[in-house]
């Protein structure tokens, strides 16, 4: 008889969370973290971290940088880092990860496109309109995975006919997703393309998770605790209008801003 094998090792894909560094100011990057944390109200809790040096020309201390991430709850698996700054990184006991370049810069939740009614009752303020400074850290929201999206033509479609209850996360890799039920206060739905909630969505929903800035969230009832679309993210921390709260509703990009619409059904 065969003795059972001890351990076996796989390949596997993995949600993670990106943090995208502008700066080597440690102190300014350790601020800017603790700000958009305090946004995301703990909706990345225990989530996996790969720190983005890939823009940086000089080292910051990584192991101060790890010891702030796991203060938030935010477990490192790794960096990505120019050859210059793999030494000092490996120094602190990091694993030099290769990935595709972070998108575009993703605007904070206040920097998120307000829904129609917050923009009539509070414009944007003037400093919005002049040319944005890079902030110190960004948080961005992806798989960390080097593979395409599959061709528009060719997605297929991950359907779950059940309600999701709060703690379960479901992700629809190179798919779109369709959940019939609800989305409760809790629960996570991920895709590499668009997803579809026919029921209240209540928890968090991230569309295009690979970078598809075209992919968009459906829900006939819109709920949500969180929306992402291609890293770009924004909670709901803020009444939406009568149009739109518990209403369908649509989730879309237009170019860095995230817009939450009326869905016309």
């Amino acid at each position: 008889m065969e003795a059972s094998p001890v351990l076996d090792i796989k390949s596997t894909s993995l949600y993670a969370i990106r943090v995208v560094l502008h700066t080597s100011d440690l102190q300014a990057v350790l601020a800017a973290l603790d700000q958009r944390m305090e946004e995301a109200a703990g909706f990345f809790e225990d989530e996996p971290v790969v720190i983005d040096a890939s823009r940086l020309a000089a080292p910051l201390d990584w192991r101060q940088l790890v010891d702030a991430l796991k203060r938030h709850s935010l477990p490192t698996i790794g960096i990505m880092a120019p050859d210059e700054l793999a030494d000092s990184a490996r120094q602190a006991g990091l694993a030099l990860l290769s990935l595709p370049a972070a998108p575009a810069r993703s605007p904070a939740p206040d920097q998120a496109e307000p829904a129609p009614e917050a923009k009539r009752e509070a414009p944007a303020p003037a400093r919005e309109a002049a040319a944005p400074t890079p902030p110190a850290a960004e948080v961005v929201i992806e798989t960390v995975a080097e593979q395409p999206p599959a061709a528009p033509h060719a997605v297929p479609t991950l359907l779950i006919e059940k309600p999701l209850r709060s703690g379960q996360r479901v992700y629809a890799r190179h798919a779109d997703l369709i959940v019939m039920g609800v989305v409760s206060h809790g629960a996570e739905v991920i895709a590499d393309g668009n997803i579809h909630v026919y029921g209240p969505l209540r928890g968090k929903a991230m569309a295009g998770a690979r970078g598809d800035t075209k992919a968009r969230i459906y829900t006939t009832q819109f709920e949500a605790e969180l929306v992402a679309v291609a890293g770009v993210y924004r909670t709901m921390t803020t009444a939406l209008s009568p149009d739109i709260q518990d209403k369908p509703a649509l989730i879309r990009l237009e170019g860095e801003k995230l817009l939450v619409e009326p869905l016309p059904i």
